[in-house]
């Protein structure tokens, strides 16, 4: 099989349990490190499946390498080569396929409950009707022409949204505890009042490993779908 690849936008933001996830799978990945300023490839037919993760910046900064993202994320859909986004992924994702990203009406950072807007989930989430996922973000994206909303929050309208073998996150379900500790590291640069959608790292780290070990339970069919329509 070819490999999938995951493009990392910030060194703080790797793949964390999406790579697990493949590998427990057998299956190969490579990192494109956007950050370190590596070359984001011309064609997706070298790939059998694409994945964006996070990063602090916005997809409507002038960044040289977002336009050669968008527009392999549309020739991968055009090709029906999977995509995943996570948050700033997802927001691209968006992007690239006619959506707008734009500020949410609160930061969201922590703990939050999704859940399924009561549309049908196209088995990308069985029976699992909502769960607590983790958050970091202060944009959001509007569902795609053609796309379908999957889940929604309390403080954000999109969570998520499939198109075909597609699948857009905005919150963060790779999350591993490593991961989230150090991001806590940068929670006074967020310069966000603590309050309902906006937790302190002390409340991030409630229950930490209980609350991980739920998120994983909707990563994996989450993920066990996008790895189901991998191309060879």
């Amino acid at each position: 099989m070819k490999p999938v690849a995951i493009f990392r936008h910030s060194p703080g933001e790797g793949a964390g349990y999406f790579a697990t996830f493949l590998d427990a799978h057998s299956v190969p990945w490579t990192l494109v490190k956007v950050d370190a300023g590596e070359r984001v490839p011309s064609s997706s037919s070298e790939f059998s499946g694409l994945c964006f993760m996070g990063g602090p910046m916005s997809v409507n900064d002038e960044l040289p390498w977002i336009a050669p993202v968008c527009a392999l994320i549309c020739q991968a859909v055009e090709q029906d080569v999977p995509v995943i986004g996570h948050c700033l992924g997802g927001q691209l994702m968006s992007k690239a396929l006619g959506g707008a990203v734009t500020k949410n009406p609160v930061k969201e950072l922590g703990w939050a409950k999704v859940s399924r807007d009561g549309t049908p989930s196209g088995d990308w989430l069985g029976d699992l009707e909502s769960f607590e996922a983790f958050h970091w973000h202060g944009e959001t994206f509007s569902i795609p022409p053609g796309a379908t909303r999957l889940l929604k929050s309390e403080w954000c309208e999109n969570q998520a949204f499939m198109l075909g073998p597609h699948l857009g996150l905005q919150c963060h379900v790779e999350m591993t505890e490593a991961m989230i500790r150090l991001w806590c590291r940068q929670w006074a640069d967020e310069c966000a009042q603590p309050s309902s959608s906006v937790q302190t790292p002390e409340q991030m780290f409630e229950r930490i490993d209980e609350r991980i070990a739920a998120m994983r339970v909707a990563a994996d069919r989450l993920y066990a779908r996008w790895i189901g329509g991998l191309r060879n």
